[in-house]
Order: C-alpha cells, then structure tokens, then sequence
C-alpha cells in the first residue's frame, strides 16, 4: 500500500472530539496519515511515508459535505430574485419556470452546466454533494435527471414530488399518483433517497407521506423539505417517517424542536435561500440548544439559492442564525454526512475517506470572520489533489 503523508498542519479539524480538543477534535502540529484513500493516522511526530504534501502551517479541515442542492438545471432566474429585492414575495410555484427550461434543454447542455457547478463547490471546498431531480416532473425526465445527477455523486435524491406540473393544474392527488405509480420504479434505481416539498403551493402532508412511503418500499431513504414558507406538518412527518433530514425547517414550533431533538432526523438548515427570498432565518439556537442534529448546505438552485459556497453559508450561519464557528464548521461536516446517512466523510479520523480541504489561513475561525474571500488553498479528495489555487498555495 502507498501512504501519503500530510504534513505540517497548523491545526488539523477532525470533527471528532475523541481525537482532540473540543467538539471539534482539534490537533495542532499534526499529521495526517493516508492510505488507499483513507485516513489511517494522526501524528504529532514525523512519519514514513512514500509521498508527502505540505500545507506549510495552514488549517486543515474535512470537505464541506453539501446534503441539499438541485444542481441539475437549465434557465436563469435573475429577474424573479431581482424582482424579490423590489419587494415582491417568494412562491414556491416559480419552479414551473425552470422545469419548463430543463425540459427543453439537451443532454450535453445540462451535463457542462452540472459539471461547471461541481467544479464551482469543489473550490469552495465541497467534496461531498447531494442532487435531487425535480426539475423535469415527467418519468422519463426524471429519470434523466437522476442519470445525469449520478455523473457527479452516489448520493442522488428523487424530488418528482417538487411541485405540480401545469399540465396536472388542480389535480394534485392525480399527480401524486403517477409519482408513485409511474415515476417511482423507474426513478429509485436511480437514486439513494426521495424526497417531496412539503408546502402550500406544492404538496400537501398526505401526498407527500404517499410518496416518501413509496419511495421507502423501493429501497429510497426519505428526506423532506418541511416548514420553508410558514408552519406546517412537514417536520413531524418527517420524524414520522424516519427521514434522514428535515430540510428549510425556517418556521418552527416547540413540538417541532422537541420532535427534532428526540429524533434520528437531521435538521438541514439553508440559510442561503432565506438569505435570497428575504425569509426569516431558521432558528438555529433553538435546535441546538434542544440537542438536535443541525446540518448547513446549500441549497444550490435556479430560484432561491444560486449559489455552491459552503464557506458563504457558514458565514451566513455565524451572522444570522447565531452560530459559533464551531457549530457552523461542524454542520457543514460532520452534520451534513448525517442528513446523508454516512459515517465515512465529514470527519478526518481512521476509517475516513481522505476528503479534506486546505484553509490559506491559520483557523477554521477565518471562514466566518473573511466571508466572501476565497481561502481555499487546496482540496484532497480520497487523498488525490483534485483543486489547487495556485497563488494561496504555491
């Protein structure tokens, strides 16, 4: 076996409080230990190995995992989010303009986009990425989406649930039975979750319990986008289900918490999308307090959230949902690889994959404290280079 040695840590994030200090494990003046992709070891001392890299003193921590992106799309909606900074409000039935624009692009046009969009979250240090379809609403649509998705991940989600087609206008329970009929044997070989959107203007909690107990005969892990836009049943049914995460959770009653907090479902907080409609930001302090799994991602998308930083929304996170660093490092990490249902990323101990990123500064502290700056040196993915700024990181 070939080791790679990663040498000269500042401070290493492990994200796991056996290997160091803190919640999140924190090691200076480290080594990191890699083999066959994989962390072996932490070392305070010198080792053998038969290649090396040196961050020369920079922080290192695990890749962002990113655990709710809708990263397959075509069209642009920069009217719509200008019009929303003149005031006018958000609808969840907006979608409808972007499934109109993915269904008559080709394959090779929505393949460079993804693929540009990918390689986007990676220089903002993403080595983990979750995409769901949604945007195509028919089965062999759908069916693309999730093919093209799995270019680019094994964590793939099937949202045909994502909004009521016009061509179904007024008949949503007749929609919802062609998901589950339909589209679902086709889709859920394609994919390794479902997931519905839970909301006024979209899925009602009866239809999106249909689809998500459907989709969790087909093999699918359920997950949910619950609670965005007003206070609803989304969250408890979530919990209900077992869903991996309950996803937006902006509106948030104290059953809702209390539920979270007592549960194996994550709550995946976007704070980028609040950020983009002008919504109240999640209430971060109330979950955490309560004990619950919070995760941060994205929400990478057309019309609420065009954007892959991580390092943006844990800043976001720091600012307005009253974060510590710490919570909001850990949430991009180790939180996100929970809402997924994978214990080999998000953190940097043995057994790991080798997913980590290179900071250009000497704490992780950085990223909230220089939102905006782009302070990924490098990034290591199963311990190959797959990113590096030449100027951070000569």
């Amino acid at each position: 076996m070939t080791a790679l040695a990663v040498d000269s840590i500042g401070l290493l994030v492990t994200c796991d409080p056996a290997a160091g200090d803190g919640r999140l494990g924190l090691v200076r003046d480290a080594t990191l230990v890699v083999e066959d992709g994989g962390v072996v070891a932490i070392s305070r001392t010198p080792v053998a190995a038969d290649a090396r890299v040196d961050v020369g003193g920079r922080c290192v921590l695990p890749g962002f995992v990113d655990s709710h992106t809708h990263l397959v799309f075509a069209g642009d909606r920069a009217d719509e989010f200008a019009a929303r900074m003149a005031g006018r409000p958000y609808e969840a039935g907006a979608i409808r303009v972007t499934t109109a624009a993915t269904r008559a692009a080709g394959d090779d046009d929505l393949r460079r986009a993804a693929a540009a969009r990918r390689l986007e979250a990676r220089r903002g240090g993403t080595t983990t990425i979750e995409v769901k379809s949604g945007y195509e609403l028919t089965t062999d649509g759908e069916a693309r989406l999730l093919r093209l998705a799995g270019e680019l991940t094994a964590d793939t989600t099937f949202l045909g649930a994502h909004v009521v087609p016009a061509e179904y206008a007024g008949r949503a329970d007749d929609y919802v039975e062609a998901v589950v009929d339909s589209m679902m044997p086709v889709c859920a070989p394609l994919a390794r979750f479902v997931d519905a959107f839970c909301e006024d203007g979209a899925f009602d909690a009866d239809q999106c319990r249909a689809v998500l107990t459907a989709g969790a005969a087909h093999g699918l892990v359920p997950k949910l986008h619950a609670n965005q836009l007003r206070p609803g049943p989304g969250v408890r049914l979530a919990v209900e289900l077992g869903a991996a995460s309950a996803d937006h959770c902006t509106h948030l009653t104290d059953a809702d918490v209390e539920a979270l907090a007592g549960s194996a479902t994550a709550s995946t907080l976007l704070p980028a999308a609040d950020f983009s409609t002008r919504q109240p930001y999640p209430p971060a302090r109330r979950l955490l307090d309560a004990g619950a799994t919070v995760a941060l991602a994205s929400n990478c998308n057309p019309g609420s959230s065009n954007t892959t930083s991580m390092p943006f929304v844990i800043a976001l996170a720091v600012r307005e949902l009253a974060m510590t660093a710490e919570e909001a490092v850990w949430a991009a990490t180790a939180g996100g690889a929970a809402a997924l249902r994978r214990d080999d990323v998000g953190r940097l101990t043995p057994g790991a994959r080798a997913d980590l990123v290179v900071l250009d500064a000497p704490s992780y502290t950085h990223l909230p404290y220089r939102p905006g700056v782009p302070l990924v040196a490098g990034v290591l993915e199963g311990g190959e280079l797959t990113w590096r700024d030449a100027v951070l990181w000569p």
